[in-house]
């Protein structure tokens, strides 16, 4: 059986099962040589961008594990008899740690002080604090909940839960209108989807209190580029964003010079953690593969 993996690592987790041949493929260059003979497929964190052209040319292929949560990119061109499983799980830690200090990070004027620190200045100054505040989770899935089990140590009042639809404890996502005034963090963890396309738009973001703080650790499109400019350029709320529309975020942007965001640049999930949990994966999916039994993390759907 043929398999592209998108590191040595990858191919070196499954270097022991017989029957399997594996060609690294990081999604840069030409594809390697057996391109028809794919049946397993398991692309680089960064989607490669042929895809249209790429998926129709193997006629063999069977499986696409993709090492992201987010399978947007490959939903439009996985053709039928083909099964498409993310890595729900995979990122959760890397991810969440990045919300949670992000919040911190805002809330308590690091970057400010970074600033200061650069000049030279001792500018003493009052902050706020994650104590006591409410934080506003939408998109609770298992990274929303990695998120809240982060939380439990910094004493916050209230954790309001939203998804797309309601469970116990859990608002759905049409009862955003009157929770959002309650937030003093909110958090996006949604999927991009066409129904999460845009959708902190600039009415979303008005319903934010003064002085509330945006993290988007989702997709750059789900927020609209220019309304957040808009309420951070007026300083009514502030920002920490992993994500951007466009990504990368081309120099010159104004959302770079923008008063009360903070940037990084899609880091939340490259960690070490997430690096060995994808590997372990990797070799847990093709060995319930071979064995015939029920894979893990399988795209019915909407997701």
């Amino acid at each position: 059986m043929k398999i592209w993996v998108p590191s040595q690592a990858a191919a070196d987790v499954l270097a022991d099962l017989p029957g399997v041949e594996c060609a690294v493929f990081d999604g840069t260059g030409a594809p390697p040589d057996g391109l028809e003979e794919v049946e397993v497929w398991v692309p680089a964190l960064i989607p490669f961008g042929d895809l249209a052209n790429l998926i129709p040319r193997m006629t063999k292929l069977r499986l696409v594990q993709t090492i992201s949560a987010g399978v947007d990119p490959y939903l439009p061109h996985i053709p039928e008899g083909v099964t498409l499983c993310n890595a729900r799980g995979v990122h959760d830690a890397g991810t969440a740690e990045w919300a949670v200090g992000a919040m911190i990070a805002v809330l308590r004027e690091f970057p400010h002080f970074v600033t200061e620190q650069r000049e030279g200045v001792w500018a003493y100054r009052f902050t706020e604090t994650l104590a006591d505040s409410t934080v506003l989770i939408l998109g609770y899935g298992s990274i929303g909940e990695a998120v809240e089990r982060r939380l439990a140590g910094f004493e916050v009042a209230e954790i309001i839960r939203v998804a797309r639809s309601a469970r116990p404890g859990v608002h759905g996502q049409e009862e955003l209108p009157r929770l959002l005034p309650r937030a003093d963090v909110v958090v996006l963890l949604v999927p991009a989807t066409s129904g999460t396309a845009g959708m902190v738009d600039a009415e979303f973001l008005a319903r934010m209190k003064d002085g509330a703080v945006l993290v988007n650790a989702a997709r750059g499109g789900v927020v609209d580029t220019d309304a957040l400019l808009a309420e951070l350029t007026a300083g009514r709320l502030r920002a920490a964003v992993d994500v951007t529309a466009p990504e990368p975020l081309p120099p010159g942007h104004p959302l770079w010079s923008a008063p009360g965001i903070m940037i990084t640049p899609h880091v939340a999930g490259s960690t070490p953690a997430s690096q060995r949990r994808a590997l372990k994966l990797i070799r847990s999916q093709i060995l319930r593969y071979l064995s015939g039994e029920p894979l893990r993390n399988v795209i019915t759907g909407s997701y």
